[in-house]
């Protein structure tokens, strides 16, 4: 047999001469068989149905297609109803159906004819994208029946991807080359023709809004100088679906309620390689708001429903606020346990006085409460790890504040690349099952960070995590930091969970050794603390750590401060601590804050003797855009007691990419009369950032950035002239390695011996 190389619609005609040829033969049959086509009395009945020819689909299956039955009269209608329906599971090139004699009836055989499998797959013509990336977008794969459907659905998606990507005149041809053993070749063949951009988006017929406001909300975008690596310029269908919705959205939002957006004219230059856009747009007349009613409540009285609507008489219409308001009136139901609620906005025009009178009509049904919650996708973290963040359980009432907050709660755990969290109701029973689809992510993670000063030069940090070990949610940290004079390991196990109660517990141990300019100094110690949460979004913490610190090697010419702390001294301290943290996210926040207060008092035995409090506040804005306004401020104190100095390794160290960016380690505070920078017993320390998107797909982000402060002490006290100034600007990306920054800081006022600018950069967390 040879090949037979055949395109799709070649293939599609040949399947209707199979539909003709069993047509023929149906009614050739009845004929023969003199059996009288529209004689319902006379016709025989059917003794035995017999299936033929399938060899990849059970007979089950198309018995269960067949309404035909044994001791049923026949049917021409029925039988051709068989006919269509087996067509339509798509595993057949041909049915027949051939009627004999039997035994006083007749006996039915469908004969079938089954369609290739597909044994190879393949692209031809593809220059700009491979064909394993190409494959990528497709379902259909080698191995599957050469379904027409299916093949044409697919033919579909890799036109799609084209055109996403600017080959607009993307043509792709799906060619079916059939080989023995009822097997094809599946081949697409693809002419991608040039890549199209945008030219020109011209607006036609707006007069009330500029053509900038109605250009602001398209997400499609002309071609531009850096359009490389926003990825715009390029026409897509579905975006600009979306963006004809936006500008009626954004004309209802100014109260032209009947506004019409055309689709938009598309015209091709000579060279085929530009694309001009025109949309039309008829703006009607702008409304105002009416009289405002709310009908169908009983569990909430009309003031407190008030409450939640923010449109006002007199105002110009406003659909999106309009549908902000609903969301709020269904929070307040959904909050209660009424997750069917429904708000109907009845929107009565007044087209002579150009008002429109508003009607919340709500529809409150019934209380439900929570049936059964599914953790799926969880494939190394065990379930009680993700049930446990759950503000809901089984046969409480349901409440979407709380699934939101469960939400956050399993995404912060920072286990899972999604989380899907999706509630199903089951009306009659007054039940709402809660499905939690996770996607997990690689959890360990080794983080590498760097940078320069004039104490420790270049400086290199690494730490390797693993913040899910064995599933079971623990923390576990390998750190170490190394530099021409520094020296740090540091190992510490977090449970957050502890003997499966919701008290955390942590255990670590260090070592780290400083060579200083005019000291060494080497420390080695241990800690342990317990934290539990006190409410929803407060917790706090204490934790005992006990360190020897020995200081050797001082300079001749050392000040007395570093002279005293000569030799070795044990402290043995507690820290009590207590936050609140209401961010939404901990890696990227964009609203909420965290505020935290630590406290640490060492005189518990040992050599020391000092109390040392910070206060550090952290608050998150959104501002537009998806950009986010960021102001943290830290003010510090400490102090020795029972006739003890403050050691000086742990005064305030002011300088560096987590405390005033721009600033070397220490330059931020006291230098003495020798130029040592000795840190301070005081500090105050203000950071405002202002964080944009640069890439949403990959989370780039672009930060700018002021600092302002400084370490203080008695001899260099708390004032204006004593505050630092740095300003720069950086980037953020939260990359399958752990967050990246890197960031420029700007000196703006340079003291003697200082530098202008410093850049420095981290992987594996934000301060």
């Amino acid at each position: 047999m040879s090949d037979t190389i055949m395109p799709l619609n070649q293939s599609m005609r040949l399947r209707n001469k199979f539909y003709i040829f069993t047509a023929m033969f149906f009614y050739m049959s009845l004929f023969l068989l003199n059996i009288p086509a529209n004689s319902a009395e006379a016709a025989p009945l059917i003794k035995v149905i017999e299936i033929e020819g399938n060899r990849k689909i059970s007979s089950s299956v198309i018995s269960s297609k067949i309404k035909s039955e044994a001791g049923l009269p026949f049917s021409k209608n029925s039988v051709q109803d068989d006919i269509k329906r087996l067509y339509r599971i798509g595993y057949f090139d041909d049915i027949r159906v051939e009627i004999e004699p039997f035994e006083g009836g007749i006996k039915l055989v469908y004969i079938f004819m089954e369609k290739p499998t597909i044994v190879s797959l393949d692209f031809q013509g593809n220059k700009e994208f491979e064909t394993k990336d190409l494959k990528e977008k497709i379902t259909i794969t080698s191995g599957a029946i050469a379904n027409l459907s299916l093949i044409t659905d697919n033919v579909q998606k890799i036109i799609s991807f084209y055109q996403s990507e600017g080959y607009w005149l993307v043509r792709v041809v799906p060619i079916i080359r059939e080989i023995p053993e009822d097997a094809a070749a599946l081949t697409f063949q693809v002419e991608e023709g040039p890549k199209v951009t945008i030219k020109k988006i011209t607006i036609e017929g707006n007069k009330s809004l500029s053509v900038k406001e109605i250009k602001k909300v398209m997400k499609t975008k002309e071609r531009w100088l850096f359009s490389f690596l926003t990825g715009s310029g390029i026409y897509r269908k579905e975006q600009i679906r979306q963006d004809l919705a936006r500008i009626r959205e954004l004309y209802q939002s100014k109260g032209y309620i009947y506004v019409a957006v055309s689709e938009p004219k598309i015209r091709l230059s000579p060279d085929k390689k530009k694309i001009f856009l025109t949309i039309s747009i008829s703006e009607g007349d702008q409304y105002k708001i009416g009289d405002i009613r709310i009908k169908g409540n009983k569990v909430f009285s009309d003031p407190e429903l008030y409450n939640q609507i923010e449109i006002t008489t007199g105002r110009i219409f406003n659909r999106s606020a309009l549908r902000k308001d609903i969301d709020k009136i269904i929070d307040l139901y959904m909050d209660r346990g009424y997750a069917r609620a429904d708000v109907n906005p009845l929107i009565d025009v007044n087209t002579k006085e150009k008002i429109a009178n508003i009607t919340f009509s709500i529809t409150e049904g019934g209380v439900f409460r929570i049936g059964r919650i599914n953790i799926t996708g969880n494939i190394k973290t065990r379930d009680k790890v993700v049930r446990r963040e759950m503000r809901l359980d089984e046969g409480n009432i349901f409440s979407k504040k709380l699934i939101k907050r469960s939400y956050q709660r399993i995404n912060n755990l920072n286990f899972f690349e999604s989380v899907d969290v999706n509630p199903i109701p089951r009306v009659e029973e007054q039940l709402m099952d809660i499905n939690i689809r996770v996607k997990e992510k690689l959890t360990g993670m080794l983080s590498i960070g760097g940078g320069y000063s004039s104490v420790d030069k270049v400086m290199v940090m690494g730490e390797l995590t693993q913040t899910n070990l064995f599933g079971r949610g623990l923390y576990l940290k390998l750190k170490a930091d190394f530099s021409s004079r520094r020296t740090n390991y540091n190992i510490s196990l977090r449970d957050p969970w502890f003997m499966n109660k919701p008290v955390s517990a942590s255990i670590g141990i260090y070592n780290e050794q400083f060579d200083y300019t005019d000291y060494d100094k080497k420390a080695t110690g241990g800690y342990i603390g317990f934290g539990k949460e006190l409410s929803e979004y407060v917790g706090g913490n204490i934790r005992y750590r006990i360190e020897e610190v020995e200081i050797t090697d001082v300079s001749e010419d050392a000040s007395s401060l570093i002279r005293d702390q000569e030799g070795s001294k044990l402290t043995s301290s507690i820290s009590p601590s207590v936050w609140k943290d209401t961010r939404d996210n901990y890696l990227d926040p964009a609203t909420g804050s965290r505020n935290a207060l630590y406290i640490t008092l060492a005189g518990l035995g040992g050599d020391n003797y000092f109390v040392k409090g910070v206060v550090d506040s952290i608050w998150y804005f959104p501002v537009i855009w998806k950009t986010t306004f960021s102001l943290r401020g830290r003010y510090g104190y400490a102090a020795g007691y029972n006739g003890k100095e403050l050691p000086l390794y742990e005064r305030f160290y002011i300088g560096g990419i987590n405390t005033i960016r721009g600033l070397d380690f220490g330059e931020g505070g006291p230098i003495n009369e020798k130029g040592e920078k000795t840190g301070g017993t005081e500090e105050l320390i203000f950071n405002a950032e202002y964080i944009f998107p640069m890439i949403d797909d990959i989370k780039l982000k672009g930060v700018l950035f002021f600092d302002y402060g400084g370490a203080f002490d008695k001899d260099h006290t708390l004032s204006y002239g004593n505050m630092r100034r740095t300003a720069g600007a950086g980037v953020r990306w939260l990359s399958p390695f752990g967050p990246i920054r890197l960031e420029w800081g700007f000196n703006i006022y340079p003291r003697e011996g200082e530098n202008n600018d410093k850049f420095e950069f981290s992987l594996g967390g934000f301060f």
